[in-house]
């Protein structure tokens, strides 16, 4: 099942008049359950399809459809609510609010909703990401890899049809930058989620099952490793 297509993607910014081409006709599709890395170095493009993936940018020329949804016939209002219900997004940055514990970080675009949490999946969430026990805490009483699961958790607790993970360990050292790759694997495993990482870090590509490359805003190299 496709969840991800992006067709003729471009887009074109007017920087001091003059037109500068950060996404140069992109196609691609991504399937349900797939963990599929997007690697390229900083200006290649990758951050701008990431931002038109979750719906803060729009593409000049093309079309994006993500779980069915057209993203052009999305007005500013739309937007939002379709990146907190379907698209669920992980930085370098953890983005936790201090003064809410963890419990209600992780729950807080259902309450923004008004939604009711499933037991039973938050605890499978917490539990596969391995913070069962620091629900009550707050967010500096946890190391970096712990915070950084918590906003994983975060980003699916909504069940998002995408999860888009920006640089995630960006701002960890390896001992927990290999802990979240794991997280994000066991993510990807047992809650079947469907997961596209944005990194200029071939190492962590690598732990992905597909890597795409994109150079000057375009797609150079598809490859499925597995």
């Amino acid at each position: 099942m496709e969840i991800l297509r992006c067709e003729g993607v471009r887009k074109v910014y007017n920087c001091g008049g003059s037109p500068v081409t950060a996404l140069d006709g992109i196609d691609l599709s991504v399937s349900k359950g797939e963990f599929t890395a997007i690697v390229g170095a900083s200006g290649s493009g990758k951050s701008t399809l990431l931002h038109i993936l979750g719906s803060v940018d729009k593409p000049t020329e093309g079309k994006v459809t993500i779980d069915g949804i057209d993203l052009s016939t999305l007005n500013q209002t739309q937007a939002a609510i379709f990146r907190r219900r379907k698209v669920g997004l992980v930085y370098q940055f953890y983005n936790l609010i201090p003064t809410l514990t963890v419990r209600k970080n992780i729950l807080l675009p259902l309450v923004l909703d008004k939604k009711k949490p499933n037991p039973d999946y938050f605890d499978k969430v917490v539990t596969s990401l391995g913070i069962a026990g620091k629900l009550e805490a707050l967010p500096n009483q946890l190391s970096g890899g712990q915070q950084q699961r918590a906003a994983i958790a975060r980003s699916l607790i909504y069940r998002p049809a995408l999860l888009l993970a920006d640089e995630p360990t960006g701002n960890l050292d390896q001992k927990n930058s290999g802990e979240i790759m794991d997280m994000l694997k066991i993510s990807n495993r047992s809650l079947e989620q469907t997961i596209l990482l944005i990194t200029h870090d071939e190492k962590v590509a690598l732990e992905a099952e597909r890597i795409i490359t994109i150079e000057d805003g375009r797609i150079i190299r598809d490859e499925r490793r597995r």
